[in-house]
């Protein structure tokens, strides 16, 4: 703990650090002014936690609030008829998505699994309040014996933010197929950068002078993930979700549109929910 009483969060390295990058870039747009997210425990972290955010340079855009958004309004749709369900968030960082979720849906009793790496999770320990509903587990996503302490019985909800694309492609869609095959009646959604990142950026895309995002090397067209409906066993339907509106012309208008675009569609980044059959 910093002399200022802030929590020290240089512990972070690597792909974990980028939890800090997305907590940051969430933070801020949840203080602006016309705000487009809700998320005052976003802030509240930022302001508990002793790091340099500015290493990150100007780093603070709309998108990271955006796929937030995303991934809220597909998790909000589900446990509306899973009012009951455990949802898993896979190398969950610094996500504050379960106090967002229980303000949208205050009557809902769905359980939170939260796994990540260790720093990880002695951080969120650290800043977060304790719930009962709360579980973590200190392990790799691919360490799939986490799996083990989910509780299936009314429904699963599996997020994967910012996590697969990190991976090499055989440990991506192993981990996909896994959870296709061991939660029926699921679903699990995650998002990938455009297919050209991997190839234009081998090394990670630079963001300051002082950071470097870690390198991307997996990634689908919006053509191949829903094909994953042929070549995953247990997935029964691919879902290409839209980007939200955001703020200004750019994000409330061009950005949705560019993104819904059939031209480009294969040719941008993807927020894809996956749903597993032979659930009730």
């Amino acid at each position: 703990m910093g002399s200022d009483g802030k929590i020290d969060a240089r512990a972070l390295a690597g792909v974990s650090e980028t939890a800090l990058l997305t907590l940051n870039g969430r933070a801020h747009q949840a203080r602006h002014r016309k705000a487009i997210i809700d998320d005052p425990m976003a802030i509240r972290l930022a302001e508990a936690i002793d790091f340099d955010f500015d290493k990150f340079g100007r780093r603070k855009g709309q998108e990271m609030a955006l796929r937030s958004l995303a991934f809220d309004a597909a998790a909000i749709r589900y446990l509306s008829q899973h009012p009951s369900a455990t949802v898993v968030a896979l190398a969950e960082g610094l996500q504050t998505s379960f106090w967002r979720l229980t303000a949208a849906l205050p009557d809902a009793g769905f359980r939170w699994l939260s796994v990540d790496l260790e720093p990880v999770i002695a951080l969120r320990r650290q800043l977060l309040p304790d719930s009962e509903r709360i579980t973590s587990l200190a392990q790799s996503a691919l360490d799939y014996s986490w799996m083990d302490a989910v509780d299936s019985t009314h429904g699963v909800f599996i997020t994967a933010e910012g996590l697969l694309m990190y991976l090499q492609p055989e440990q991506a869609m192993g981990l996909i197929t896994a959870c296709a095959g061991r939660f029926p009646g699921g679903q699990m959604i995650f998002d990938l950068p455009p297919v050209l990142v991997k190839k234009f950026a081998p090394k990670g895309m630079r963001s300051s002078s002082r950071y470097r995002v870690p390198p991307m090397p997996f990634s689908l067209s919006a053509a191949e993930l829903a094909d994953l409906v042929h070549t995953v066993p247990g997935v029964s339907a691919v879902h290409d979700l839209p980007m939200p509106r955001g703020r200004g012309v750019m994000f409330e208008r061009l950005f949705p549109a560019f993104w819904q675009w059939k031209p480009t569609r294969n040719y941008r980044g993807a927020y894809t929910l996956l749903e597993f059959g032979g659930g009730a």
